[in-house]
Order: C-alpha cells, then sequence, then structure tokens
C-alpha cells in the first residue's frame, strides 16, 4: 500500500503540474522551463507558515495558488510579452523561461537562507512528512492530492464549458488569428493562462513536501517529469497533460521500484531515466503524443 500510495499521490501531483505547462504552451506556443520553480515558491511559503507561524502546511492551498499565480503574470508581462511584440523565436522565449527557472532558483536559494537564520531552522531541505495525517490509514496526501484533481477538473469543465470567457480562451487556444479577428482579446486569455498554470503549480508545491524532500533546485529535477508527461499526452491538448501526468507518474514509480528488488535500491535515484525512455518511445511511435492519435480522436467523438 505504502509504494502504490505514495506512486498515486506523486502521479496526482505531476499531472496538475502537467495540465499547467500544457496550458501556456497551447495559448502561447511556450515550453516553460521554469515551472517546476513555480511549484517550488509554493513549497515555500507551506515551509514559512509551518515554521514561521506553526500552521500547519495544507493551510498553504490557501495563498500558495495565488502567490504562484502573480509570479506567472510577473514572468509574462516582464519577459515573455515584450520579447513577443519584438518577435522572438520559438527558441529564443525557451531560452528565456531557462533563465526565470536559473533566477528563481537563486532568489529560493537566498530565501532559504533568509528562514534558516530568521527562524534557526535548516530551510535548505525539508519535509512535511510529520505534519501529515490520515483518514481511515491512507495518508492526507493522497486525499488532499486526489481532492485537488477533482476541484481542478470539475472547475476547469465550469470555466471553458461554462462561462463566455471560457469560449474565448478555447477560441484562442484553437485559433489565436481567428479568434482575435473575432473581437476576442488573445492577450488577456494569454496572461490568465500564465496565471491559471503557475497557481497549479503553486498548488502543488504545497503538498509536494509531504511526498518527497523539497530543496531549492526541485524545480529543475520535477520538470523533466512534467515535461515527459505533457508531451506523452499531448502538448496539443489540455487533457494531454492530465492523461501524461498519470502515464509517467505512476510508471516512474512503479517500474523503478520494481526494478529496485533486482538491481538494488540505487536504481531509485534514476527514476528520471524511466520517464525519458517512455517520453523518447511515444514520440517515436506518436509523435503528437497520445491524444493525437486517430484512436483517441475516435473515443473522443
Amino acid at each position: 500500500m505504502g509504494v502504490l500510495e505514495g506512486a498515486l499521490t506523486y502521479a496526482n501531483l505531476l499531472a496538475l503540474l502537467a495540465l499547467g505547462l500544457t496550458l501556456t504552451y497551447i495559448t502561447t506556443g511556450v515550453p516553460n522551463f521554469a515551472h517546476g520553480s513555480f511549484a517550488v515558491i509554493g513549497s515555500y511559503l507551506a515551509y514559512t507558515l509551518y515554521v514561521g507561524l506553526g500552521l500547519n502546511p495544507y493551510l498553504a492551498l490557501i495563498p500558495a495558488p495565488i502567490t504562484g499565480g502573480l509570479f506567472g503574470i510577473a514572468v509574462y508581462l516582464l519577459t515573455l510579452k515584450p520579447l513577443i511584440r519584438k518577435g522572438a523565436s520559438v527558441d529564443m522565449l525557451m531560452m528565456a523561461t531557462l533563465a526565470v527557472d536559473i533566477i528563481l532558483y537563486g532568489l529560493l536559494g537566498a530565501y532559504s537562507d533568509v528562514i534558516s537564520s530568521a527562524f534557526k531552522r535548516n530551510a535548505s531541505k525539508f519535509v512535511f512528512t510529520n505534519a501529515d495525517f490520515a483518514v481511515s490509514g491512507i495518508p492526507g496526501r493522497l486525499v488532499v492530492s486526489s481532492l485537488l484533481v477533482v476541484a481542478t477538473l470539475v472547475a476547469l469543465y465550469i470555466l471553458l464549458y461554462r462561462t463566455k470567457f471560457g469560449t474565448a480562451l478555447r477560441a484562442s487556444m484553437e485559433n489565436p488569428a481567428l479568434a482575435e479577428a473575432m473581437g476576442i482579446d488573445v492577450e488577456r486569455t494569454r496572461l490568465f493562462s500564465w496565471f491559471l498554470a503557475a497557481a497549479l503549480a503553486g498548488m502543488v508545491g504545497a503538498v509536494l513536501p509531504f511526498l518527497q524532500e523539497t530543496v531549492p533546485g526541485t524545480g529543475g529535477f520535477i520538470i523533466v517529469s512534467v515535461f515527459a508527461a505533457s508531451i506523452v499526452g499531448g502538448l496539443k491538448n489540455i487533457s494531454g497533460g492530465l492523461i501524461g501526468g498519470y502515464i509517467i507518474g505512476l510508471s516512474e514509480s512503479l517500474v523503478t521500484f520494481g526494478l529496485s528488488d533486482v538491481l538494488g535500491t540505487g536504481i531509485l535515484v534514476y527514476g528520471k531515466v524511466v520517464s525519458l525512455m517512455i517520453m523518447i518511445a511515444v514520440l517515436l511511435l506518436m509523435p503528437e503524443g497520445i491524444t493525437g492519435t486517430k484512436v483517441w480522436r475516435r473515443l473522443m467523438r
């Protein structure tokens, strides 16, 4: 149960992260390398509430999405929008997000030093396992992460299919030029997508330390799996991030654990290799991801 529970929790969190990454890619065409660091911002906010105010880290699920979303808006407005206006290529925009990720890594490292000094607690690495709860023997991290997935899907469905703004957002994702010609404020939808994606990352970050040790560089480590999940699911379909998240999350955890019985526990540190191998296989067989295949399109009819 312990291994399966951890795998499901990880898959839930990875699916939410991949969902956000896919959303920003669809709306702006930019692979965001800083997406993982947005999550770590949420983690450090939760840690601050935990050691600074003595609050349960789960309470960070309220401010973490807002904080992450604001960082997403700032990155888009201060970095990507000016470059897009100047006609920057996708490669340049991608490198810009990589530069932002490095900057955020440095800022998180500096912040961890400040927190360590202020509260006399080591903030360079931390976990929340001792602060977790259980429901009928089921760890709170699995319960909370599962509820977050369900709540996110319901909210997205209502937003995209039950509101006028959602209709405009879908139109902007499908054909930005046509949407703009019809009077839709495409720039507004892009800004919202960056807020929403970073908000989802911040929310995930508040739960992530309940599952694994978190450090300032965790974002750079987890982004490998996030990209793999988005690519496997299909970068041109929002549901692809969710599907890819569960495929990569469960495979990375369960396959690595299974191999550890044969090759020893040392193999556990190479879990990302599983993600990359699956990603390469999907790219060779299904270049547009699972949601880009004819079989998937027929199922969705």
